[in-house]
């Protein structure tokens, strides 16, 4: 059918009854390496539609694809008002089937790669040979199921996933790289230490985070509020449910509708859980006359959402139907978008440099001004938005790159992407410059001569959604969580019986710091208490025996297996706050 490249790799699907076995992908494997030594070159030319259809007349999806492509369809069946590309289809980047985005005179232009015996349709660009390829550099990973087109009421088909690399030392590090982010995976992680649960009878995109994983959500929430309290934020709690005429006037309605769940029908009116939080805080704007003194304001909540993920995307916490989101609204005067984007971004690295995240940068998203059913439809608006916004991160002195067709439907942004154990990039937050839902809902204020102005907005979100920060704080300290956000910081180990009353003491000298702590007072041994400790990766386990509790202490290990040896209890809680008050990734302050 197709087989387009994706990252890290690329991907051909079949429609074959038969489901292969290991032998088989072997045998394939062999089989591409006799073809790469065959020094086949790679042969482009261009044919018509109606050569295509001669061409691949026993295959109906080349026929499909084909019939599509003469109506203005990509590959995946989607029309597109752009203008056709002035660049040839076989110059132009990726591999699969040409898209064409407006149908030329005559008809559509289609390339058609051929090497060796072997003909397809293909947008390219190939390398010249086989001679290019090294035999010892690819490897096919997996077999999965997929639907011809994404479509799930379409045939069934099988998905050959591969990897292929400029050598046989880079296949090997890339392999490496795969193998520790499944060690990391954070549904995996998540299992091992009790965080989440997913439930068939919740469904999917709807996880239950456990007293661990509670633990941990509660102490981002309370670790970015007391940043951000610091910050002049003010916060609010607003209802999850809101009259769907809410969202018509925001415009989510026309832009964001298919991410959205359907509406409740109450008889009078129509109710829509939120896919976003900022028309709640515009209303809060709403209730009272403002001043240009009373900017800028700060509006901020831990607001819960609502989005209609398609089932074949959610999954973990990472993607999910219920998420949590750090959120505020900021509403200022134009002269004040420099000062409070410079504030959230340093509030955005301040936070980064707690938990531990190094390695991310910056993207300008702009709109593509071609597309005007995805962006609001405002020229003017979009050039002076644009402009302010890079103003802002010049003067910042911030390093980004532009990304068109990223932004909000309503305008600009920043996104911080913040890459992962494969080097790949997720936006975990983001600054949004907003003159549009200003606009939507009248707001305005009372400038210093007396006259209206309207504010401007800025969206943000500082540490994303509980939900996503969660799941990647799980697989960058692959469950090992620094010791101030460990959901358990301390495992206390008895060695026997009569150890017990004195454990319950040092326990209770550690509870009345508020520390998080596990007594494990089974009938274990003490090398298998130990072992349990490490496997869920506490950060300091405490051995009392006979020799401790006479001395009034403890003996500390910590989850790395090193033994700082026997300490007065005293002394450890004095290390371990200090440890818990810097936030150091280190164990030992």
């Amino acid at each position: 059918t197709i087989g387009p490249p994706v990252e890290f790799g690329f991907y051909y699907d079949f429609d074959i009854e038969e489901s292969p076995e290991l032998g088989d992908l072997n045998w394939i494997a062999d089989r591409m390496r006799q073809i790469i030594k065959g020094k086949h070159a790679f042969k482009v030319r261009e044919i018509t539609a109606a050569e295509g259809k001669e061409l691949f007349q026993n295959n109906p999806y080349k026929l499909e694809l084909i019939a599509g492509l003469e109506s203005g369809q990509d590959e995946y069946g989607d029309s597109s008002k752009e203008p056709p590309s002035p660049v040839t289809r076989h110059e132009s980047k990726g591999f699969g089937f040409p898209t064409v985005h407006a149908v030329p005179p005559g008809g559509p232009t289609i390339t058609v790669y051929t090497q060796d015996t072997f003909s397809d349709l293909c947008r390219g660009p190939h390398v010249e040979s086989t001679v290019n390829l090294d035999p010892k550099a690819f490897k096919i990973t997996q077999v999965t199921g997929s639907y011809w087109r994404g479509d799930e009421k379409n045939k069934a088909l099988r998905r050959f996933h591969a990897t292929a690399w400029a050598n046989e030392a880079d296949l090997k590090a890339h392999l490496a790289r795969v193998e520790e982010a499944a060690k990391r995976d954070h549904r995996k992680v998540g299992r091992e230490l009790e965080l989440f649960m997913n439930s068939p009878l919740l469904g999917s995109g709807f996880p239950i985070l456990l007293p661990k994983g509670s633990t941990i959500r509660r102490l981002l929430e309370e670790f970015i509020t007391d940043y951000e309290r610091a910050a002049g934020y003010q916060h609010v709690y607003t209802p999850d449910l809101a009259k769907r005429n809410l969202y018509e006037v925001s415009g989510h309605w026309d832009h964001y509708k298919e991410n959205m769940f359907p509406p409740m029908d109450m008889g009078e009116e129509e109710l829509v859980l939120r896919p976003m939080n900022c028309p709640h805080h515009i209303l809060i704007y709403q209730m009272k006359p403002r001043s240009y003194r009373d900017l800028p304001i700060r509006i901020a909540e831990l607001g819960k959402m609502y989005r209609y993920e398609r089932s074949g995307v959610v999954g973990g916490l990472s993607r999910v139907r219920c998420m949590t989101l750090n959120d505020a609204h900021l509403f200022v005067r134009e002269d004040q978008i420099t000062e409070e984007f410079v504030g959230v971004l340093n509030l955005i690295k301040k936070a980064y440099a707690d938990l531990g995240i190094t390695d991310y940068s910056f993207r300008f998203s702009k709109r593509d001004p071609a597309n005007k059913v995805k962006y609001v439809d405002d020229d003017a608006m979009w050039k002076t938005s644009q402009a302010k916004l890079r103003e802002a991160l010049q003067i910042a002195g911030v390093t980004y790159r532009e990304a068109e067709d990223e932004a909000a439907f309503y305008g600009p942004k920043v996104d911080i992407e913040v890459k992962d154990v494969m080097g790949r990039e997720e936006t975990l937050s983001t600054i949004q410059l907003d003159p549009h839902l200003p606009k939507q809902f009248g707001l305005a204020y009372k400038d210093s001569d007396d006259s209206d102005k309207r504010p401007y907005m800025i969206h943000r979100g500082v540490i994303s959604t509980m939900e996503r920060m969660i799941a990647h704080l799980i697989e960058l300290y692959a469950g090992a969580f620094p010791p101030w956000l460990a959901p358990v910081q301390v495992a206390i180990v008895p060695i026997a019986d009569r150890h017990f009353e004195y454990a319950k003491q040092v326990a209770a000298q550690f509870l009345a710091k508020d520390f998080r702590l596990e007594n494990d007072l089974s009938d274990k041994r003490m090398n298998s208490k130990i072992r349990d400790a490490q496997l869920q990766k506490v950060p300091y386990i405490l051995v009392i025996g006979d020799k401790e509790m006479e001395a009034g202490a403890v003996a500390v290990r910590l989850r790395t297996g090193e033994d700082l040896g026997a300490k007065p209890v005293a002394e450890f809680i004095a290390m371990l706050e200090n440890v818990v008050k810097t936030r150091t990734q280190k164990l030992v302050g």
